[in-house]
Protein backbone atom coordinates (compact mmCIF):
# COMPACT_ATOMS: atom_id res chain seq x y z
CA UNK A 1 0.00 0.00 0.00
CA UNK A 2 3.03 2.45 0.90
CA UNK A 3 4.47 1.62 -2.83
CA UNK A 4 1.00 2.16 -4.18
CA UNK A 5 0.75 5.17 -2.65
CA UNK A 6 4.04 6.59 -3.74
CA UNK A 7 3.62 5.60 -7.18
CA UNK A 8 -0.10 7.65 -7.14
CA UNK A 9 1.83 10.57 -5.62
CA UNK A 10 4.67 10.69 -8.60
CA UNK A 11 2.00 9.78 -11.23
CA UNK A 12 -0.80 12.27 -10.40
CA UNK A 13 1.33 15.37 -10.63
CA UNK A 14 1.98 14.68 -14.13
CA UNK A 15 -1.55 13.80 -14.79
CA UNK A 16 -2.81 17.66 -13.29
CA UNK A 17 0.15 19.33 -15.28
CA UNK A 18 -1.01 17.85 -18.62
CA UNK A 19 -4.28 19.13 -17.57
CA UNK A 20 -3.76 22.40 -17.02
CA UNK A 21 -1.54 22.90 -20.08
CA UNK A 22 -3.48 21.36 -22.05
CA UNK A 23 -6.74 23.97 -20.52
CA UNK A 24 -4.45 26.49 -21.56
CA UNK A 25 -3.54 24.96 -25.22
CA UNK A 26 -7.45 25.62 -25.62
CA UNK A 27 -8.05 29.49 -23.53
CA UNK A 28 -4.97 29.88 -26.23
CA UNK A 29 -6.93 28.76 -29.22
CA UNK A 30 -10.03 30.36 -28.61
CA UNK A 31 -8.43 34.16 -27.70
CA UNK A 32 -7.22 33.25 -31.42
CA UNK A 33 -10.15 32.72 -33.36
CA UNK A 34 -11.99 35.44 -31.15
CA UNK A 35 -8.93 37.76 -31.51
CA UNK A 36 -9.28 38.53 -27.80
CA UNK A 37 -6.04 39.47 -26.30
CA UNK A 38 -7.23 39.65 -23.22
CA UNK A 39 -6.76 36.35 -22.48
CA UNK A 40 -2.67 36.73 -22.52
CA UNK A 41 -2.52 37.64 -19.31
CA UNK A 42 -4.34 34.44 -17.62
CA UNK A 43 -2.03 32.54 -20.46
CA UNK A 44 0.92 34.22 -18.40
CA UNK A 45 0.28 33.42 -14.88
CA UNK A 46 -0.79 30.19 -15.82
CA UNK A 47 2.38 29.00 -17.77
CA UNK A 48 3.97 30.52 -14.40
CA UNK A 49 2.14 28.10 -12.69
CA UNK A 50 3.01 25.09 -15.03
CA UNK A 51 6.71 25.83 -14.79
CA UNK A 52 6.43 26.06 -10.94
CA UNK A 53 4.91 22.50 -10.64
CA UNK A 54 7.14 21.44 -13.31
CA UNK A 55 9.98 22.41 -11.19
CA UNK A 56 8.61 20.08 -7.99
CA UNK A 57 7.87 17.20 -10.49
CA UNK A 58 11.99 17.35 -11.58
CA UNK A 59 13.03 17.81 -7.73
CA UNK A 60 10.56 14.50 -7.09
CA UNK A 61 12.57 12.46 -9.48
CA UNK A 62 15.88 13.69 -8.07
CA UNK A 63 15.16 12.36 -5.06
CA UNK A 64 15.08 9.01 -5.74
CA UNK A 65 17.68 7.44 -3.64
CA UNK A 66 17.24 4.70 -1.57
CA UNK A 67 17.00 6.75 1.83
CA UNK A 68 15.82 9.80 0.11
CA UNK A 69 12.20 9.57 1.44
CA UNK A 70 13.49 8.68 5.00
CA UNK A 71 13.52 11.16 8.05
CA UNK A 72 16.92 13.23 8.85
CA UNK A 73 19.42 12.93 11.85
CA UNK A 74 20.78 16.75 11.52
CA UNK A 75 23.96 17.08 13.64
CA UNK A 76 25.84 20.80 13.99
CA UNK A 77 29.80 21.09 15.68
CA UNK A 78 31.47 24.34 15.88
CA UNK A 79 34.54 24.33 14.82
CA UNK A 80 37.52 26.72 14.73
CA UNK A 81 35.88 30.31 16.00
CA UNK A 82 35.31 30.37 19.56
CA UNK A 83 32.44 31.39 20.98
CA UNK A 84 31.63 33.02 17.60
CA UNK A 85 31.35 29.13 16.35
CA UNK A 86 29.21 28.00 18.92
CA UNK A 87 26.87 30.93 18.41
CA UNK A 88 26.77 30.30 14.39
CA UNK A 89 26.25 26.64 14.99
CA UNK A 90 22.81 27.71 17.10
CA UNK A 91 22.15 30.23 13.96
CA UNK A 92 22.14 27.16 11.40
CA UNK A 93 20.03 25.06 13.49
CA UNK A 94 17.55 28.29 13.58
CA UNK A 95 17.97 28.16 9.93
CA UNK A 96 17.60 24.65 9.53
CA UNK A 97 14.07 24.86 11.75
CA UNK A 98 12.74 27.97 9.86
CA UNK A 99 13.59 25.91 6.74
CA UNK A 100 11.79 23.01 8.25
CA UNK A 101 8.49 24.91 9.14
CA UNK A 102 7.81 26.14 5.76
CA UNK A 103 7.93 22.69 4.49
CA UNK A 104 5.85 21.35 7.51
CA UNK A 105 8.66 19.32 8.75
CA UNK A 106 8.92 19.09 12.81
CA UNK A 107 12.90 19.06 14.40
CA UNK A 108 13.32 18.11 17.70
CA UNK A 109 16.43 19.09 19.55
CA UNK A 110 17.48 15.17 21.03
CA UNK A 111 20.80 16.04 22.22
CA UNK A 112 23.31 19.19 22.75
CA UNK A 113 26.34 20.67 24.63
CA UNK A 114 26.41 24.14 24.67
CA UNK A 115 29.11 27.27 24.25
CA UNK A 116 30.78 28.14 27.39
CA UNK A 117 29.25 31.70 26.87
CA UNK A 118 26.64 31.61 23.58
CA UNK A 119 25.09 28.59 21.28
CA UNK A 120 26.29 24.84 20.91
CA UNK A 121 29.66 22.77 20.51
CA UNK A 122 27.46 19.97 19.36
CA UNK A 123 24.06 19.51 18.78
CA UNK A 124 21.92 16.97 17.23
CA UNK A 125 18.00 16.90 16.24
CA UNK A 126 15.64 14.87 14.34
CA UNK A 127 13.81 16.48 11.19
CA UNK A 128 10.63 14.35 10.71
CA UNK A 129 8.90 14.65 7.14
CA UNK A 130 8.84 12.93 3.88
CA UNK A 131 11.91 13.29 2.23
CA UNK A 132 13.76 15.32 5.05
CA UNK A 133 16.43 13.31 4.48
CA UNK A 134 16.38 13.48 0.21
CA UNK A 135 16.68 17.42 0.86
CA UNK A 136 18.69 17.85 3.86
CA UNK A 137 21.65 16.04 2.27
CA UNK A 138 22.47 18.87 0.90
CA UNK A 139 23.72 20.65 3.48
CA UNK A 140 25.90 17.99 4.52
CA UNK A 141 29.89 19.67 4.97
CA UNK A 142 31.18 22.65 6.48
CA UNK A 143 29.70 26.04 6.57
CA UNK A 144 31.57 29.23 7.43
CA UNK A 145 30.71 32.44 8.58
CA UNK A 146 32.14 36.47 7.95
CA UNK A 147 30.26 39.04 9.98
CA UNK A 148 30.99 41.78 13.01
CA UNK A 149 31.11 39.95 16.31
CA UNK A 150 28.53 40.52 18.95
CA UNK A 151 31.36 39.14 21.56
CA UNK A 152 34.08 41.67 20.42
CA UNK A 153 34.02 44.64 22.45
CA UNK A 154 36.21 46.37 19.00
CA UNK A 155 33.21 45.49 16.57
CA UNK A 156 35.69 43.40 14.47
CA UNK A 157 35.08 41.10 11.75
CA UNK A 158 34.93 37.39 12.63
CA UNK A 159 35.34 34.25 10.86
CA UNK A 160 33.71 31.35 12.25
CA UNK A 161 32.71 27.58 10.93
CA UNK A 162 30.72 24.80 12.01
CA UNK A 163 30.26 21.29 10.48
CA UNK A 164 26.85 20.02 9.37
CA UNK A 165 26.00 16.38 9.39
CA UNK A 166 23.62 14.54 7.87
CA UNK A 167 22.13 10.91 7.98
CA UNK A 168 19.15 9.39 6.94
CA UNK A 169 16.64 8.35 9.89
CA UNK A 170 15.90 3.80 9.37
CA UNK A 171 12.59 2.45 9.93
CA UNK A 172 12.47 -0.20 12.60
CA UNK A 173 12.48 -2.79 9.82
CA UNK A 174 15.67 -1.57 7.95
CA UNK A 175 18.65 -3.30 7.87
CA UNK A 176 20.19 -2.48 11.94
CA UNK A 177 19.58 -5.81 14.51
CA UNK A 178 21.32 -4.41 17.66
CA UNK A 179 21.66 -7.21 20.49
CA UNK A 180 20.90 -5.83 23.80
CA UNK A 181 23.36 -7.75 25.50
CA UNK A 182 25.95 -5.07 23.25
CA UNK A 183 24.42 -1.86 24.66
CA UNK A 184 25.70 -0.07 27.59
CA UNK A 185 23.03 2.39 29.10
CA UNK A 186 23.30 5.36 31.18
CA UNK A 187 21.11 8.11 32.67
CA UNK A 188 22.34 11.38 33.55
CA UNK A 189 20.67 15.05 34.19
CA UNK A 190 20.73 17.32 31.29
CA UNK A 191 23.13 20.25 32.16
CA UNK A 192 23.76 24.16 30.95
CA UNK A 193 23.79 27.48 32.18
CA UNK A 194 19.71 27.25 32.24
CA UNK A 195 16.51 28.38 29.61
CA UNK A 196 14.96 26.23 26.80
CA UNK A 197 17.33 24.14 25.90
CA UNK A 198 18.08 22.31 29.61
CA UNK A 199 16.25 19.35 30.74
CA UNK A 200 16.37 19.97 34.21
CA UNK A 201 15.25 15.79 35.58
CA UNK A 202 17.33 12.99 35.41
CA UNK A 203 16.08 11.75 32.61
CA UNK A 204 18.61 12.09 29.71
CA UNK A 205 19.87 8.38 28.53
CA UNK A 206 23.03 8.02 26.43
CA UNK A 207 23.11 4.54 25.14
CA UNK A 208 27.20 2.92 23.54
CA UNK A 209 27.38 -0.03 21.35
CA UNK A 210 30.21 -1.92 22.92
CA UNK A 211 31.46 -3.92 19.78
CA UNK A 212 31.81 -0.18 17.62
CA UNK A 213 32.39 2.18 20.49
CA UNK A 214 29.31 4.24 18.86
CA UNK A 215 27.20 6.43 20.93
CA UNK A 216 24.15 8.56 20.96
CA UNK A 217 22.16 10.15 23.33
CA UNK A 218 18.63 11.89 23.91
CA UNK A 219 18.02 14.64 26.43
CA UNK A 220 14.70 15.97 24.91
CA UNK A 221 11.82 14.75 26.75
CA UNK A 222 11.11 14.31 30.77
CA UNK A 223 10.28 10.57 30.40
CA UNK A 224 13.39 8.21 30.48
CA UNK A 225 11.85 5.59 28.76
CA UNK A 226 10.72 8.25 25.50
CA UNK A 227 14.67 9.32 26.02
CA UNK A 228 15.90 5.92 25.67
CA UNK A 229 13.35 5.16 22.21
CA UNK A 230 15.06 8.43 21.14
CA UNK A 231 18.59 7.49 21.80
CA UNK A 232 17.93 4.07 20.52
CA UNK A 233 16.67 5.23 17.24
CA UNK A 234 19.64 7.92 16.78
CA UNK A 235 22.05 5.04 17.86
CA UNK A 236 20.66 2.43 14.98
CA UNK A 237 21.24 5.17 11.96
CA UNK A 238 24.93 5.58 13.13
CA UNK A 239 25.17 1.86 13.25
CA UNK A 240 23.50 1.89 10.25
CA UNK A 241 25.77 4.27 8.51
CA UNK A 242 29.12 2.33 9.80
CA UNK A 243 27.40 -1.05 8.38
CA UNK A 244 27.06 1.04 4.68
CA UNK A 245 31.08 2.34 4.69
CA UNK A 246 32.48 -1.07 6.07
CA UNK A 247 30.56 -2.83 2.96
CA UNK A 248 30.83 -0.86 0.12
CA UNK A 249 31.89 3.20 -1.08
CA UNK A 250 28.24 4.49 0.08
CA UNK A 251 31.21 6.41 2.67
CA UNK A 252 31.68 8.83 0.51
CA UNK A 253 28.38 8.53 -1.39
CA UNK A 254 25.76 9.31 1.92
CA UNK A 255 28.42 11.13 4.15
CA UNK A 256 31.09 12.94 1.83
CA UNK A 257 34.76 13.12 2.30
CA UNK A 258 35.87 14.41 6.38
CA UNK A 259 37.38 17.95 6.47
CA UNK A 260 38.70 20.30 8.64
CA UNK A 261 36.14 22.39 10.35
CA UNK A 262 38.13 25.65 9.10
CA UNK A 263 39.46 27.92 6.14
CA UNK A 264 39.52 25.69 2.97
CA UNK A 265 36.88 23.46 3.63
CA UNK A 266 33.55 25.14 3.23
CA UNK A 267 30.89 24.30 1.22
CA UNK A 268 29.25 27.27 1.84
CA UNK A 269 29.68 31.15 3.01
CA UNK A 270 27.49 33.15 4.74
CA UNK A 271 28.94 36.80 4.32
CA UNK A 272 27.74 39.84 6.19
CA UNK A 273 30.66 41.85 6.49
CA UNK A 274 32.06 44.11 4.92
CA UNK A 275 29.43 43.24 1.63
CA UNK A 276 26.63 40.74 1.90
CA UNK A 277 26.58 37.27 -0.05
CA UNK A 278 25.67 33.59 0.45
CA UNK A 279 27.77 31.35 -2.00
CA UNK A 280 27.89 27.99 -2.58
CA UNK A 281 30.93 26.80 -3.82
CA UNK A 282 30.29 23.20 -5.05
CA UNK A 283 26.98 24.78 -7.48
CA UNK A 284 28.12 28.60 -7.97
CA UNK A 285 24.75 29.82 -6.49
CA UNK A 286 24.77 32.92 -5.08
CA UNK A 287 22.53 35.50 -3.01
CA UNK A 288 23.15 38.79 -1.62
CA UNK A 289 20.59 38.53 0.75
CA UNK A 290 21.75 36.37 3.93
CA UNK A 291 18.98 37.79 6.60
CA UNK A 292 16.73 35.94 3.94
CA UNK A 293 18.85 32.69 3.63
CA UNK A 294 19.35 32.47 7.21
CA UNK A 295 15.95 32.77 7.88
CA UNK A 296 15.13 29.44 6.19
CA UNK A 297 15.27 30.19 2.41
CA UNK A 298 17.21 27.60 1.07
CA UNK A 299 15.33 25.77 -1.34
CA UNK A 300 17.69 27.78 -4.38
CA UNK A 301 20.69 26.12 -2.89
CA UNK A 302 19.23 22.65 -2.01
CA UNK A 303 17.70 22.40 -5.34
CA UNK A 304 20.47 23.17 -7.12
CA UNK A 305 22.79 20.78 -5.58
CA UNK A 306 20.55 18.16 -5.94
CA UNK A 307 20.06 18.57 -9.95
CA UNK A 308 24.04 18.56 -9.97
CA UNK A 309 24.18 15.63 -8.02
CA UNK A 310 21.79 13.87 -10.17
CA UNK A 311 24.12 14.86 -13.42
CA UNK A 312 26.88 12.85 -11.65
CA UNK A 313 24.35 9.89 -11.64
CA UNK A 314 22.81 10.51 -8.11
CA UNK A 315 23.68 9.32 -4.42
CA UNK A 316 23.08 5.61 -5.14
Amino acid sequence: MQQLSEAREFVEPWVQLSEKLEDLRTLADLGLEEEDESVAEEIAGGLAEVREQLHSIELSAVLSGKYDNNCAILTITAGAGGTEACDWAEMLLRMYRLWAEKRGYSVNVVSFVEGDAAGFRHVTSQVTGRQAYGHLKAERGVHRLVRLSPFDSSKRRHTSFASVDIIPELADDEEVQINSEDLRVETFRSGGAGGQHVNKTDSAVRITHLPSGTSAQCQSDRSQHANRRGALQILKARLGQLQREKRSTELDDLRGEKQDIAFASQIRSYVMQPYTMVKDHRTGVERSQVEEVLDGELDEFIYAYLQTLAGQGGEE
